[in-house]
């Protein structure tokens, strides 16, 4: 009876193992999606941003992939502070009132957005960025979702990064 259980676990598990591999790339999504809402109350945004307690703090996204996919079950009922969350889809060349950019668009496209909200008090992010990456940038490391804060475009969108996530942070690129 023993080896008949443990060949049944056996041969379960050699059934699970496939589908559980193939979600771990929406498990790195969901977690990059989540890591957008969560990353708000580690950052001081300048005085005159929220006008009341009860205005939203927007989440806006440029551009499509699995995270950008993702954002509006991640955020969905939650808030941070009293502040509820909401999801704006920018189209392309869009600009709108954002508290923190989610930045999908690639190459170009993502130089252009990055340029066009500097200077605002808005939270820009990417997702492994080559050459232009936002304030914070998410990486894969060991199989785990981090990010790199840049302190320099921080300082440029006058936003403040709590020493607890740069404590977190893969690495921190220092101001000049």
């Amino acid at each position: 009876m023993r080896r008949r259980c443990v060949a049944f676990f056996a041969a379960l598990c050699g059934m699970l193992a496939p589908p559980l591999a193939a979600q771990a790339p929406n498990v790195e999504y969901a977690v990059k999606a989540t890591y957008l809402y969560k990353l708000a109350p580690f950052v001081d945004w300048p005085a005159g941003t929220f006008t009341g307690p009860a205005d939203p703090l927007v989440i806006c996204v440029a551009g499509e992939d699995e995270v950008a996919d993702l954002v509006d079950e991640a955020v969905k009922g939650q808030s941070v502070g009293s502040h509820p969350i909401a999801v704006v889809h920018l189209a392309a060349g869009a600009t709108t009132p954002c508290n923190i950019l989610y930045l999908a668009e690639r190459g170009n496209a993502r130089a252009a957005m990055l340029e066009r909200f500097r200077g605002m008090p808005v939270l820009t992010v990417t997702d492994n960025a080559a050459a232009a990456h936002g304030i914070v940038n998410f990486v894969v490391q060991d199989n785990r979702v981090r990010f790199e804060i840049d302190l320099n475009a921080a300082a440029a969108n006058h936003l403040t990064i709590s020493s607890k996530l740069l404590n977190l942070a893969a690495r921190v690129l220092p101001r000049p």
